[in-house]
């Protein structure tokens, strides 16, 4: 096995560990569980993704049955982090949704961080990002990443 790439999947490692870290304290800061940030970064993904987001679907995502789904549901929306909605289109689903005042408070603890690798992404060519992103899509495909 070579070094160098060893160091590779070493630093990924260090990188996932570092940011779990910084997730927990921002649970911790803000009355929630690990699992509560989790929760609200997967109903991100899927408003980027224009896919909506049910208690079912959220469950599936992250692995938790229906109690614990709504528990989980249930103290985001006491937070005031996510709304539950009808579905206009089919009134019998309910719809969860991000409250742009979780997407703030986010941006403002992960918002630097994020700008950093932003700036640093500016400067790799568009065969250097594309590296990077073959490199992170197998990487989270490895460990049973969607």
């Amino acid at each position: 096995m070579d070094d160098n790439n060893l160091e590779l999947v070493h630093l990924l490692r260090a990188v996932t560990v570092a940011f779990g870290m910084r997730q927990a304290e921002f649970a911790a800061a803000n009355g929630m569980h690990p699992t509560d940030v989790r929760a609200l970064i997967r109903l991100l993904d899927a408003s980027r993704a224009a896919e909506p987001a049910t208690a079912g679907f959220l469950g599936a995502h992250l692995g938790l049955n229906s109690a614990g789904t709504t528990a989980v549901i249930d103290r985001l929306e006491r937070l005031g982090h996510v709304t539950r909605d009808r579905d206009p289109e089919d009134r019998r689903r309910v719809l969860l949704s991000v409250t742009p005042e979780a997407v703030a408070l986010g941006q403002g603890f992960f918002g630097p961080a994020i700008g950093t690798l932003l700036a640093t992404l500016d400067t790799l060519a568009p065969a250097e990002r594309e590296a990077v992103r073959t490199f992170l899509t197998t990487a989270r495909a490895a460990f049973g990443g969607e």
